[in-house]
């Protein structure tokens, strides 16, 4: 019903933006068909655990660091095990995350013939002054050009950009978004810039070296987003995503649909069905500890805790109400034995802050801009 995936993660970047609290690393020299076959072991492994009914892949994603900055061979060499290791939906959704900086056309092709059908390049702004504070390497030519590539290689492309960025006003976002629009793609990912600790943004922004919109702002930013997105045809269909309709990301759509999905590489999570029974996994985030596990232990786990159904209703709550679509609340039931208090949702919805259909919960666009109150005042 919530169906499965994959997520590979490459921990490997050629440097470490700002911004960026993912687990991601920097290593002069990279021995990557060692890790590719670290990769492969730990695979091996799970699909072992789960037996020989193993659930269909419906979608895998390479995520990152910069998985663009391996080769085609080994992307090829990941998904032939995945297919040997899982029965495959025939329409597998396969997503790489790429870096403008690493895009060239032989890559790219090679990419394609491994089976990747999806490309999300990570342009993050349109014009080369916000591109050198947000420590991209690349400028705003070579991400254009990048763009271009991926589109004539590549069915679906999806471009990520970030905005809320020191000194940005309306109008100038505006602007830049409807650039964004016009090149065509078929899904935008547009994030709000986030002081992320352990960043060195985070440095930066408690020295006062910068500083970010105000809430006000911040606001005003968000709804030009959803306006002028959706005008175009790509409205949300999560908070930070739009899409064409039927051009949603599947694979993020498994995560908050609350799917079951296998993470593998360093710092990798999962959500795992085995035996009846749904575990949070999380691998080492250390690169080269998690390889050193899995050379000793066969995988990289440092943590594989079972959910209660408790604790998995509130994560499914948790993640299904970032969705525009809503939340099936029958179905919510269903599967939980148990169900949301009629009074919060009506003290919410009097707010104007929630609406409900049938059995289906929405936030309502004023919900979306405190998302995260709603949702806690929901789950508590």
């Amino acid at each position: 019903m919530t169906g499965f995936g994959l997520y590979i993660h490459w921990p490997f970047c050629a440097a470490k933006c700002p911004y960026c609290d993912f687990n991601s690393h920097v290593r002069p020299v990279i021995d990557e068909t060692g890790w590719c076959d670290a990769i492969l072991t730990e695979m091996a492994y799970v699909a072992a655990l789960q037996g020989a009914t193993r659930p269909v892949v419906e979608t895998i994603f390479f995520g990152g660091g910069t998985p663009s900055l391996t080769h085609g061979a080994s992307i090829a060499k990941i998904l032939a095990e995945a297919r040997r290791l899982w029965p495959w939906a025939n329409d597998v959704e396969i997503t790489m995350e790429a870096n403008p900086a690493s895009a060239d056309a032989a890559r790219f092709a090679d990419y394609r013939a491994a089976g990747v059908n999806r490309i999300s390049l990570g342009l993050q702004a349109l014009n080369d002054a916000d591109l050198k504070f947000l420590g991209r390497l690349h400028n705003l030519a070579e991400a254009k050009a990048a763009l271009a590539l991926a589109q004539k290689t590549f069915d679906r492309v999806s471009l990520d950009l970030i905005y809320a960025r020191p000194g940005q006003s309306v109008a100038a976002w505006k602007a830049e978004l409807a650039e964004a629009l016009a090149f065509g793609t078929s899904h935008l990912s547009l994030y709000q810039l986030t002081i992320e600790e352990k960043t060195r943004f985070a440095t930066l922004y408690r020295e006062g070296k910068f500083a970010i919109p105000d809430e006000d702002l911040a606001a005003a930013l968000y709804e030009a987003t959803q306006e002028i997105a959706a005008a175009a045809g790509l409205p949300a269909y999560e908070v930070s995503n739009h899409a064409r309709p039927g051009e949603e990301a599947r694979h993020n759509l498994l995560y908050w649909r609350y799917g079951s999905y296998a993470g593998f590489g360093p710092g990798a999570h999962g959500r795992l069905e085995l035996g009846g029974k749904r575990f949070a996994t999380v691998c080492e985030r250390v690169p080269e500890r998690w390889r050193e596990r899995v050379a000793r232990d066969g995988h990289g786990f440092v943590e594989w805790n079972e959910i209660t159904p408790a604790e998995a209703a509130r994560e499914h709550l948790l993640m299904n109400l970032r969705l525009t679509e809503g939340l099936d609340l029958a179905a919510y039931q269903a599967r939980w034995n148990t169900a949301l208090d009629p009074a919060r949702i009506d003290a919410l919805a009097a707010e104007n802050l929630v609406a409900q259909e049938g059995t289906r919960l929405r936030i309502t666009a004023s919900g979306m801009l405190v998302l995260n109150a709603v949702i806690a005042a929901l789950a508590d």
